[in-house]
């Protein structure tokens, strides 16, 4: 582990990579004349009145000469590809918000049904069965004289209580549609103003262009693109189960020059535009552009390319912090809305069928009638004769079946929404409840679609040695002792300072009386070794601790970790649970708490290793693994 730190802003060289390098595939690559376009370092000059002058800026042109040049060349959709440059810009302060009326309200709307289509559409859905369909035709055979057999009331009644049955219970789930609509067209949200002060809106007056401020487990009310978060690295974590299903945490990226202001009202002293590409269906790929300009002047700007890990996709749910994103897709346009179908009339397996009993039944019936008039002898007309057999049998076909099958499922639905033992379900469609007692095998391609995604390191192996939770207690020993013993050169190496540099040091010497030596490693050193390995390759983030109420840390004290996969969280509580935590992490560096060796004197804090990030290798389903320099 190397312990030189970079003198480049910590987020430069990766957006450059991630913008240009081609791991992102060709979203964010463009050319200029067959040549790749660079991004551009803004003038500290140009740039006094929005930025204070210790922002970092991006850069990557060594010729500052050029820059004219460039900026002739980077219009709004300079870093797009020539496919995508049907797309929508829009101001990052507009003078008026007459753009704004352009674009779909951010409204939520499942229903299926309104006040004129829900008749016609619920009569045209039931009469689509033909065992609903027959018996409205027997119905309407007694309104001919000449086929009247009974009362008409014992024909028509019990088609007309099966049909209001239907009715009430498309109802009751287009309603129950209609108020999960309305809980979430109105949730509170927090909209920036230009005054500095905050305004309370509902979901449903977002609009494009607005400064949305969106706290910890809040939903997101529409695709964002990501300006600043609490964190000072400008990551946060989003939770994506109501979009994609997958319950692992995402990481998303505050864009850099934003990430930087002083506050959030600092956004309000920027001009600029920012390009979005055309809205689709594909919530891993996102093309766009934040183009910033020094007070107005289109000769100082700079263009900035946005790729899905700046955004925040609607549904999605913050998991760390806060954060500041502005509006680019609302209502119909959002990812989410464009991935839900309209509501369907969904059939179940039982009334198929029922549905297919019933045609077979129609033909018994039919088959009777014919034996009835062909013992008759086919006199005279015959045929009304034939109409009033199948009428008579109609009977062996039982419409009562069909109100049982609806109360039934009304009534398993309304269980199945209060039963203690699965709290918190809610039943979206009343039509199938009784498909749940169908399934025999279920079929699933990761443990945390039916689970709750959570992992715990039971058993590590070092060669010929194995480790497990029962003897986690000799980990921590090799951990102490070999810690200790790099304290102890740290402290000898601390006093032999001269006295221009007798101030404490930092955890550096530590590091290098642990990397230093070249000699045979003894069983604590490769202890150690295989747990620093384990707590440094992953991508989890420590979380704050808001009970914290002191700096001295606590051998007792538990962390709460943040990472898109959960193996990666159980490895990294392992190896707190053997000493060696993991305390802080941003972008560019990592720094570890030994706990083991403040298990001595609880009094003493544990000494820290910081280690600098110099790349990071991710995890790819061709390498199947992930790597950290």
């Amino acid at each position: 582990m190397s312990k030189r730190r970079p003198t480049a802003a910590p987020w430069a060289d990766r957006d450059i990579d991630r913008g240009f390098s081609g791991d992102d595939g060709n979203n964010n690559q463009q050319t200029l004349e067959g040549e790749a376009i660079p991004m551009q370092r803004l003038s500290r000059d140009s740039m006094s009145s929005t930025f204070s002058a210790d922002t970092p800026l991006m850069a990557t042109v060594a010729d500052l000469d050029h820059t004219a040049e460039l900026n002739r060349h980077n219009d709004e959709h300079s870093f797009l590809p020539q496919s995508s440059a049907v797309g929508r810009t829009s101001p990052l302060n507009p003078l008026d918000n007459t753009f704004k009326q352009k674009y779909a309200a951010n409204v939520v709307s499942n229903n299926k049904y309104n006040f004129l289509t829900f008749l016609p559409l619920v009569l045209f859905e039931q009469f689509r069965f033909f065992f609903n369909l027959y018996f409205l035709l027997v119905a309407l055979s007694q309104f001919v004289p000449q086929l009247r057999i009974g009362y008409l009331l014992t024909y028509v009644g019990p088609l007309v209580f099966v049909l209001a049955v239907t009715m009430a219970k498309e109802w009751h789930d287009d309603h129950a549609r209609r108020r999960r609509d309305s809980e979430a067209n109105g949730q509170k949200y927090q909209r920036l103003t230009a005054t500095g002060g905050r305004q309370v809106i509902a979901s449903s007056k977002i609009r494009v262009g607005d400064f949305i401020l969106i706290e910890k487990n809040q939903r997101v009310p529409a695709d964002v693109v990501l300006l600043r978060t609490t964190e000072s690295s400008g990551a946060c974590f989003v939770r994506t189960d109501q979009l994609d299903g997958e319950t692992d945490w995402k990481l998303r990226v505050a864009v850099a020059p934003t990430q930087k202001l002083a506050d959030s009202a600092a956004l309000f002293g920027l001009h600029g535009t920012v390009y979005a590409d055309a809205p689709h269906k594909d919530i891993y790929s996102f093309v766009g552009t934040l183009r910033i300009t020094s007070s107005g002047e289109s000769s100082s700007a700079v263009t900035l390319p946005l790729g899905v890990e700046n955004t925040m996709w609607a549904n999605t749910t913050l998991a760390s912090g806060s954060a500041v994103g502005y509006v680019i897709y609302t209502g119909r346009d959002t990812r989410a809305a464009m991935n839900t179908g309209h509501a369907k009339t969904k059939v179940g397996i039982l009334d198929t069928e029922v549905n297919r009993l019933s045609k077979i039944l129609f033909l018994v019936t039919l088959i009777l009638s014919l034996a009835m008039v062909a013992l008759d002898g086919f006199k005279a007309v015959w045929y009304v004769t034939l109409f009033r057999f199948l009428i008579l049998f109609s009977s062996i076909i039982p419409i009562s079946l069909r109100v049982n099958l609806d109360m039934g499922k009304s009534f398993y639905s309304l269980g199945i929404e209060r039963d203690r033992e699965i709290a918190g379900s809610v039943v979206r469609n009343s039509m199938i409840p009784e498909e749940l007692g169908r399934i025999e095998y279920c079929l699933t391609d990761k443990t945390g679609t039916l689970t709750c995604n959570e992992m715990e390191l039971k058993r590590i192996h070092m060669g010929v040695m194995a480790y497990t939770l029962e003897t986690s207690d000799e980990v921590t020993r090799h951990v102490r002792h070999h810690a200790r013993s790099l304290h102890h050169h740290h402290q000898a190496a601390e006093s032999t300072m001269t006295s221009a540099s007798s101030a404490p040091a930092d955890s550096s010497g530590l590091a290098r009386a642990h990397h230093g030596g070249k000699a045979r490693r003894d069983m604590p050193q490769r202890v150690f070794d295989m747990v620093e390995s384990l707590a440094l390759c992953h991508n989890v983030t420590p979380a704050e601790d808001d009970d914290e109420n002191n700096d001295n840390a606590s051998s007792h004290q538990r962390m709460a970790y943040q990472a898109s996969s959960p193996d990666e969280v159980a490895i990294v509580q392992w190896t707190e649970h053997v000493g060696v935590v993991l305390c802080e992490r941003t972008i560019s560096t990592m720094t570890l708490r030994l706990d083991a060796l403040g298990e001595d004197d609880s009094h003493v804090e544990p000494p820290r290793l910081v280690y600098d990030i110099l790349h990071v290798f991710p995890f790819t389903s061709e390498s199947k693994r992930m790597g950290i320099v």
